[in-house]
């Protein structure tokens, strides 16, 4: 009976508010491993796809930028122990991808998910190296804390289809922030997949939205949207990257600007990461509070 039976192929879809949407124009492009042979139909996104991504994550914002950095936390874990879980699939998928040996391929995806538990514990003390309380002279208290910029626009990288993938949006959504990711172009299939995983790990839809296809014609009207807040040119070329952060500058984005390259076009994402990428994207809010009545010791305590 097994013999007989015809195999169930995959369908990819978008991941945007929770959801897995068809691309709303019906297009697809075939995807290929790295000696041609075909994987499967990637849905290829559109503007009005990119559009409905910055809706879904301008609705997400209020709540996961108002949650504590604790939750936010506790459910990046979350999302590395469903991960944990289907690890084989991403193994097969990234092997695929990127034309690595399957060692090779579980290492980067151990390294994935070991970059979403880094991540996850950074939320609640990243405020305690950016913020603090300000020397002032007079009764005040004066009070620097971080929030988040708002709706963050992402594109992957084109060669690390997973673990640079997991790099720039695990610190974009650590400190609060929304994001519309758009995936590698010619390897798009672990992110979309990792879209699965987001859905089924706590996450609330719409805080990160996962689009795949053209990379500069997903990008361009992403970097003129005037409700996107700020924007990751990781996966862009030079040219690219300067044609959107020319459109960018319409309502004065944040610009993350593409790290330095190897040689052969690469980066090394396995490198400790740091914390430069989880303040990108914040703003500072400083507030002057009174300390009230000071007593005749000079102090109201």
């Amino acid at each position: 009976m097994s013999d007989n039976r015809l195999s169930v192929f995959k369908t990819y879809k978008l991941y945007v508010g929770g959801k897995f949407p068809r691309s709303e124009s019906g297009r697809v492009y075939e995807v290929t491993d790295s000696k041609g042979k075909w994987l499967a139909n990637a849905p290829q996104s559109s503007r009005k796809d990119a559009r409905d991504a910055v809706v879904a994550a301008r609705k997400a914002f209020g709540g996961w930028s108002g949650a504590t950095a604790y939750n936010r936390g506790q459910i990046l874990y979350r999302i590395a122990e469903m991960l944990e879980g289907r690890k084989d699939q991403f193994v097969r998928e990234v092997a695929d991808a990127e034309g690595l040996s399957k060692s090779k391929a579980a290492a980067v995806v151990d390294a994935a998910i070991d970059r979403w538990v880094w991540y996850a514990g950074w939320t609640d003390k990243i405020g305690q190296i950016v913020g603090g309380a300000n020397p002032v002279a007079g009764p005040f208290f004066n009070l620097s804390t971080p929030e988040p910029t708002g709706v963050v626009t992402v594109l992957a990288p084109q060669k690390s289809s997973f673990l640079g993938l997991v790099s720039v949006i695990a610190p974009v959504i650590a400190t609060g922030n929304t994001a519309v990711v758009v995936a590698s172009a010619h390897s798009p299939l672990p992110a979309l997949s990792l879209g699965e995983v987001l859905a089924t790990s706590d996450l609330p839809g719409g805080v990160v939205n996962i689009l795949s296809g053209k990379t500069a014609e997903i990008a361009a009207p992403l970097a003129s949207h005037q409700d996107v807040n700020a924007i990751d040119l990781t996966g862009a070329d030079a040219a690219l990257a300067q044609e959107l952060e020319i459109a960018a500058a319409d309502n004065l984005k944040r610009v993350l600007r593409p790290q330095p390259v190897d040689e052969d076009g690469t980066f090394d994402w396995s490198a400790d990461p740091g914390t430069h990428r989880l303040t990108a994207f914040l703003e500072t809010k400083t507030v002057w509070h009174p300390t009230g009545a000071l007593g005749t010791s000079g102090s109201s305590y």
